[in-house]
């Protein structure tokens, strides 16, 4: 991974060169180089890009204000896009060939989803019955007493989660949940998704709620720890008599000081491409966001289809800082 100032004197000087597009990305996945080598083959447009976390580019871009040289901003989750928006950095885009091919709920003004991942329960097999954690809702029975566990509730993953519980039932029942899901908790949350898998294979908890992806990277390993993990667990999607299992999503925008402003819309136009939606949505074994896009991932067909909930991210964005308050309120920390 490149460091945060390594790039600094080249991205200064890149401001004088004609083709350049300047990307401050949160993504750090090994098929994203043929990503951006696809650009630039396709535009004769060079790439420099700086990664590092979500917090640390969201500060820089924000100090750096008008004398930033970024042009594009890459993170995954709804609500760190949100909060790029609400910081102001984003620029609005139109484009007719992102909204032709980006459907309506996942994109905003600013802001564009480019592959998309589920929130998924996971239970252990031999210890609880898949018709009782069939939704979200369902996590907060008593009768997983003492068998929930997950990550932080100030996750962005689960701050997205509340938000979408919030926009679709209201902030009553979304605060009964959360209350219901912490008076279930099998331990104090900590660690990450995959920590939450691997606790439930061993029995430390019966339930938890994960990403997709971190599910797909465990049935694509080639390690027998992985493999004996999977055979201990099952998957569920939640709420598909409902409104779908939540989805979060991988994107970007425009820069409101970006040099480039050109060559940022046409690299988000190319996102969105096929042979781009295939790279940005494989790399993190996710789906793509153009409808009816094949992709070759073995994992995810094993997983098989689902009913996804179509609400707007946007409506994730708007909702971020009530699901922080209840959460705090509910002890879910």
């Amino acid at each position: 991974m490149l460091a945060l100032s390594a790039l600094s004197v080249v991205l200064g000087s890149a401001q004088a060169e004609e083709k350049v597009l300047n990307i401050y990305s949160a993504r750090h996945y090994q098929t994203d180089e043929a990503l951006y080598a696809g650009f630039t083959q396709r535009t004769g447009i060079k790439v420099n890009r700086i990664e590092g976390k979500e917090e640390e580019l969201l500060e820089r871009i924000k100090n750096e204000g008008s004398n930033s040289p970024a042009d594009v901003l890459i993170t995954v989750d709804a609500s760190r896009l949100a909060q790029a928006h609400e910081l102001g950095l984003f620029a609005p885009v139109r484009s007719p060939e992102l909204e032709a091919r980006i459907p309506a709920h996942l994109r905003t003004d600013d802001w564009f989803a480019f592959s998309t991942r589920a929130r998924v329960i996971v239970y252990a097999k031999d210890a609880v019955n898949a018709d009782d954690v069939r939704n979200y809702a369902d996590l907060a029975n008593l009768k997983l007493k003492g068998q929930v566990c997950t990550r932080s509730g100030s996750h962005p993953y689960n701050l997205s989660l509340m938000a979408s519980i919030i926009a679709n039932q209201g902030e009553a029942q979304a605060e009964a949940w959360a209350k219901g899901v912490v008076a279930n908790f099998a331990r104090a949350p900590k660690g990450g998704d995959t920590d939450q898998i691997k606790a439930v294979a061993a029995g430390e908890c019966g339930v938890t709620i994960s990403n997709t992806y971190y599910l797909a990277r465990l049935m694509r390993s080639d390690k027998a720890d992985d493999q004996a993990v999977v055979s201990k667990i099952g998957i569920v999607w939640p709420d598909q008599a409902a409104k779908g299992t939540h989805i979060n999503v991988s994107g970007g925008g425009m820069l409101k000081h970006a040099p480039h402003k050109e060559a940022s819309v046409k690299f988000l136009e190319y996102l969105a491409s096929d042979d781009a939606q295939r790279y940005f949505a494989d790399g993190n074994n996710e789906w793509p966001v153009v409808a009816g896009l094949k992709i070759a991932n073995p994992a995810l067909d094993k997983l098989g289809s689902f009913k996804a909930d179509t609400l707007p991210v946007g409506s994730l964005a708007m909702y971020r800082a009530k699901a922080q308050m209840i959460f705090d309120r509910a002890g879910y920390r």
